[in-house]
């Protein structure tokens, strides 16, 4: 079996970033001595915004007043998919007890956060699919407070869409910030708000490695970089539906990669024949992202087998990966590493960017190998507790004892003595371990 590249990248998601992490270390730095001052200051130089940084509910209805109704109605559908999904995810996580032997009882609890900071991308698009995402998803898990922000537009703030998004999932306070300055008020309790447990949401290479700082004190749902997107496709595929999908999460960003790996070389060809001159149909703003992305990070492979595209997208660990090709319940069964999955050529991916329920925080640059996107389960911490009987802490306390001493943890073995003394008085334990053991 071979793999062929009809189309081989010559960059990767993360050449050329620029490196942000000292000017995001000063930031947080000043933010930290200054507070509220300082993100003041930030707001009027990067965001070029003097009004209000924390919206009133005055702010909030006019904004409702601004979106026209169906654009209200489709937002309020992709909200009831979203939150759907989520109730569907919280019901499965559960707590359990269970008594490990007799005598001793054990359990876990969920227990969601009590606040999350949810951060609103602004900048080229208005990412009101994004608020939906987080703030939708934190309301369902139960968190106490959800504070959100997004990078207000000079003389205008926050775009109502977006607004009326975050007020129609429950934001209990919305922020005139974006940038560094917003996830840090957010993170360090600024302008009356609680400390934020954890922060949430994409954003841009400054968002990302202030999330990446602050992680430790604040929880984080992950660490991303570009988003990314495989499509996997065989002699079924239809290569306009194949070729518009890629240039779709190409317009993400000029470093978004896009691959496709097949079977079938006509595919392939005519795929890398018609991309071009879709990406020339698209408004400018997005032609250049998407035509940047293609000629530098995309990817356009041929392999012999299914097997064989199955394993290169377990290697890539797409954030998106798309089957178009037969047998898709083989797929769904045989692919493992990606952060989510789209089968069939009913389904895209932009489908799930905006609506159809499944979070699109997902994992970026093959994180997909070792974590899932955004979920209830961020926002809820699985807690356990145990409980034991003065019978059942008879053999506890002794394999305890035990155990401590060959550690050398002494202070650890003594804890263990004292409730054998006080339990059972008078008798004799050995709680000495096995010199050959050490």
């Amino acid at each position: 079996m071979a793999i062929t590249y009809l189309k081989k990248a010559h960059r990767t998601a993360q050449s050329g970033q620029t490196d942000v992490q000292a000017t995001v270390h000063d930031m947080l730095a000043r933010i930290d001595a200054e507070r509220e001052e300082a993100v003041g200051a930030y707001a009027r130089s990067l965001d070029k915004w003097d009004g209000p940084l924390i919206l009133s509910e005055a702010d909030r209805a006019r904004a409702t007043s601004l979106v026209p109704d169906q654009l209200k109605d489709d937002i309020r559908f992709a909200h009831r998919n979203i939150r759907r999904f989520a109730e569907a995810q919280k019901a499965t996580i559960m707590d359990c007890d269970i008594e490990i032997l007799p005598g001793l009882r054990a359990g876990q609890k969920q227990i969601p956060v009590t606040a999350a900071g949810c951060y609103v991308p602004g900048g080229r698009y208005a990412h009101i699919a994004s608020a939906i995402m987080t703030i939708t998803t934190a309301k369902v898990a139960g968190v106490t407070h959800i504070a959100a922000c997004s990078p207000p537009r000079p003389g205008i703030g926050i775009p109502p869409a977006i607004l009326f998004a975050m007020d129609l999932c429950g934001a209990d306070v919305i922020l005139n910030l974006g940038g560094v300055q917003g996830v840090a008020a957010m993170a360090k309790g600024l302008f009356g708000l609680p400390n934020a447990d954890i922060l949430v949401g994409p954003g841009n290479q400054y968002v990302a490695e202030a999330k990446r700082i602050l992680y430790g004190q604040v929880g984080i749902d992950m660490f991303a970089g570009p988003t990314d997107s495989m499509i996997l496709a065989d002699h079924t595929a239809d290569p306009d539906l194949v070729a518009w999908d890629l240039v779709g999460q190409a317009e993400h960003g000029y470093n978004s990669p896009v691959w496709l790996a097949t079977t079938e070389r006509n595919l392939a060809e005519r795929v890398l024949e018609l991309v071009p001159g879709l990406i020339d149909q698209l408004p400018e703003v997005n032609a250049t992202n998407a035509r940047a992305a293609w000629s530098d990070y995309a990817e356009v492979i041929l392999c012999d087998t299914r097997e064989e595209m199955a394993r290169m997208a377990d290697d890539y660990a797409p954030e998106h990966l798309h089957v178009q090709a037969a047998c898709l319940d083989w797929w769904l069964d045989r692919l493992v590493a990606y952060g989510s999955l789209f089968l069939g050529e009913e389904t895209t991916v932009a489908f799930g960017d905006k609506s159809s329920g499944p979070n699109h925080v997902l994992p970026t640059s093959g994180a997909a190998r070792y974590t899932g996107g955004l979920s209830v389960h961020k926002f809820m911490k699985t807690v356990t507790w145990q409980r034991a009987t003065r019978d059942a802490s008879r053999a506890l306390a002794q394999a305890t004892a035990r155990i401590s001493r060959l550690e050398g943890m002494e202070g650890h073995a003594r804890t263990a003595d004292v409730r054998l003394a006080k339990f059972f008085p008078g008798e004799v334990f050995d709680l000495t371990p096995n010199d050959d053991a050490a």
